[in-house]
């Protein structure tokens, strides 16, 4: 179920199968899932400053770059992301596309994590959002 709709969108056309979502990334997925939950009661936070604020702390736990990543992931995309309730088994395309990105960046396949955020993220917030996913990336456990 979508965090922002509170409706049940089994039906959605942005929906990705189920199978396409590796075993390993479930994790990581339900964590981004529990603090969308959560921060959905929060105020946006600007990208440029939620970046400025991790970079400047030595010892960061791993729920501060998700919880910056979800927090702006609205201004980097132009929309509102979707994202499901924990333990949904239906994953929606943005979580899809976050996954595969943390995915790419996991293995240093620089070209492919590229081509994601590029495709997706307006070119002023490149540099930040793509910080934030390595941040992820190198904080979570293996996908």
């Amino acid at each position: 179920m979508a965090l922002h709709a509170f409706q049940n969108d089994r039906h959605r056309a942005d929906q990705i199968p189920a199978w396409q979502i590796p075993a390993q990334a479930r994790g990581v997925l339900n964590a981004l899932r529990m603090i969308a939950m959560e921060c959905r009661t929060h105020g946006r936070a600007e990208l440029f400053e939620a970046c400025a604020l991790i970079s400047n702390q030595s010892c960061v736990a791993q729920d501060a770059h998700a919880r910056a990543l979800v927090r702006c992931l609205r201004q980097a995309l132009g929309v509102r992301p979707t994202f499901y309730r924990p333990g949904e088994v239906d994953v929606s395309f943005d979580e899809a596309w976050l996954i595969r990105a943390v995915q790419c960046s996991r293995a240093k396949d620089w070209p492919s994590f590229e081509f994601l955020i590029r495709s997706r993220v307006a070119p002023q917030h490149l540099r930040n959002l793509a910080f934030l996913i390595h941040g992820i990336s190198d904080r979570f456990g293996k996908l």
